[in-house]
């Protein structure tokens, strides 16, 4: 069993979310409605925990199909139990692994790549703006480091945790080509959205 394996429960995780990232219900909101305006019929999720964000993003997208990754098998199992009947696909990986095939319209994720550190990112942003068609968007709900401590929120564990801020991911997120900017911000949560320019490719 990995590390994933024993960290997460899915029966437990949204009490934990609760408990451990308050705002969470904010974050998803925010995040979902980062992704409006674009016409998406290919979906990448970045780490699909239970499925509960996926489930808002079809909603939002009824014409999309979802390619959903995650490293714990339990995870996938409970995702694939909650999305069943749904257009989405869900598929083992790692944020460090080469993405899914295919060229995406829409490429989401929430509280997953605050996992990596500052070079695991930026790596994870070159590749996302590689999956992205033009005018294609990234939406990231996630942990970040606030510009004031006496906003941090959420519980990290260290070794694990690794939150950047703002100004890095925007950073990182541009280097690798893409128009990003920051769209909703709470303490120390975050709403970042970047776009691959439609004359890109």
């Amino acid at each position: 069993m990995t590390d994933d394996e024993e960290r997460w429960d899915p029966d437990a995780y949204d009490e934990l979310m609760a408990a451990e990232v308050p705002g969470y219900p904010r974050l998803q909101a925010a995040l979902v409605e980062a992704t409006a305006g674009i016409d998406a019929t290919a979906v990448l999720e970045l780490g699909v925990g239970t499925g509960r964000t996926t489930t808002r993003v079809l909603d939002a997208h009824p014409d999309a199909h979802l390619v959903g990754i995650d490293s714990s098998e339990r995870m996938l199992m409970a995702a694939r139990s909650a999305l069943l009947g749904r257009p989405a696909s869900l598929l083992p990986g790692r944020l460090e692994d080469p993405l899914p095939p295919g060229e995406f319209d829409l490429v989401v994720s929430a509280l997953a790549v605050h996992h990596l550190d500052g070079p695991g990112k930026a790596a994870l942003f070159a590749r996302v703006a590689e999956a992205l068609r033009p005018g294609g968007r990234f939406a990231l709900g996630d942990v970040v480091v606030p510009d004031d401590p006496a906003e941090t929120r959420v519980v990290l564990e260290e070794g694990y945790d690794r939150p950047s801020t703002v100004g890095e991911q925007l950073r990182w997120l541009r280097d690798a080509g893409l128009d990003a900017r920051l769209a909703w911000r709470e303490a120390d949560l975050a709403v970042l959205v970047a776009d691959r320019p439609r004359g890109d490719g």
